[in-house]
């Protein structure tokens, strides 16, 4: 398919977020247009010296051909896509239902890519996503997480396109976000399970971006209870039930005198109840146990799960109400939203 010579004819575009255009291209490569786009289609048509400039300009701003242009150009592809971590899990189901019925409810619909968890292959793989998907020029982008690599950032500016970012914090969103701050929320479960008595504890942390955040977060108020050091015992995302066995067994063959353990992932604690129940122990008497994410399954298991709830299905509904407003031509009441969160008591601490 060609480039589009001018892709700022999208109706529901704001002026202001219009995509790179290949006219900026050829300004920054000082050739024309013409050759901009026989570059990016045919560089066999075009010299070494010239498809090194274009690639370079092209790199420089960001600019990803539309794949639409050419009789649909006047056209709203009322398709919106979100990237989570992993399809495997329930963590993001709630917000992938959500948006699903909200979007549909709307007159969109949503199509899903899985990203991993942030190493550097998976920011490879997400910044060679985000180009798939730009250049197809969707309506709307959901995105979770904002630990995007300094490209993919630069595609997203660059593209045009309406993009909340969901389950993190920071303050220099790309565009629109629903923020979660996971230190605010390692501090929360310190504060909780130092309230119940619980002085000696470890923690079973993901090694992606936002459950360290969230380990973090609880050593910092752990410092300042005048607490002893958490003892940490990081384990590779996506995290499973038996890592929550392993990582049991193994703070307590470190520390024996351990209280308590605040998983980030309820997959993992509910690993660490099952081996604390295996060994005997009585929970939460001898050992309290905390998760994150507030699985189906945390209610019902026995004991049940003392967990962090994230209302999932708020992020999803929300974050189709924006990319709709935004994708219409109109500006959202709040560019950024704090989706909060809230310690669900159960019987495991």
């Amino acid at each position: 398919m060609s480039a589009d010579p001018d892709q700022t004819d999208f109706p529901g575009r704001q002026q202001d977020k219009g995509g790179v255009t290949l006219r900026e291209v050829a300004r920054a490569a000082n050739v024309s247009m013409i050759t901009v786009s026989r570059a990016i289609n045919n560089p066999q048509q075009v010299s070494a010296i010239t498809l090194e400039k274009v690639n370079a300009a092209v790199q420089a701003l960001g600019y990803v051909p539309n794949l639409m242009a050419g009789g649909l150009r006047s056209s709203r592809s009322y398709l919106v896509m979100a990237l989570v971590p992993t399809i495997t899990g329930s963590l993001f189901s709630g917000m992938l239902e959500a948006l699903t019925a909200s979007l549909e409810a709307k007159g969109y619909q949503l199509m899903v890519g899985q990203i991993g968890y942030e190493q550097a292959h998976e920011k490879s793989r997400e910044d060679a996503l985000l180009r798939a998907i730009i250049g197809r020029r969707p309506d709307g982008i959901v995105l979770t997480g904002i630990m995007h690599s300094a490209q993919g950032r630069q595609l997203l500016k660059s593209s045009g396109i309406p993009v909340v970012e969901t389950w993190d914090s920071t303050p220099t969103p790309i565009d629109m976000l629903l923020s979660l701050s996971h230190d605010a929320i390692g501090r929360a479960v310190c504060d909780y399970l130092h309230g119940a008595g619980k002085s000696r504890c470890a923690i079973l942390s993901g090694d992606d971006e936002r459950a360290q955040r969230r380990a973090a977060g609880y050593r910092r108020r752990a410092r300042e209870l005048g607490l002893p050091e958490p003892l940490v015992h990081p384990v590779p995302a996506p995290t499973t039930h038996a890592d929550g066995r392993a990582g049991l067994r193994a703070v307590l063959a470190r520390d024996p005198s351990i209280q308590a353990v605040f998983c980030t992932s309820d997959m993992m604690a509910i690993g660490v109840i099952t081996e604390a129940v295996a060994q005997g122990l009585s929970l939460p008497g001898q050992l309290a146990v905390m998760g994150f994410g507030d699985m189906d399954i945390a209610a019902s298991m026995t004991p049940s799960l003392t967990t962090v709830r994230v209302d999932g299905a708020a992020i999803g509904a929300t974050a189709a109400d924006m990319i709709a407003t935004r994708a219409n031509g109109h500006v959202p009441a709040q560019a950024v939203v704090d989706i909060g969160f809230s310690i669900v008591k159960r019987d495991s601490a």
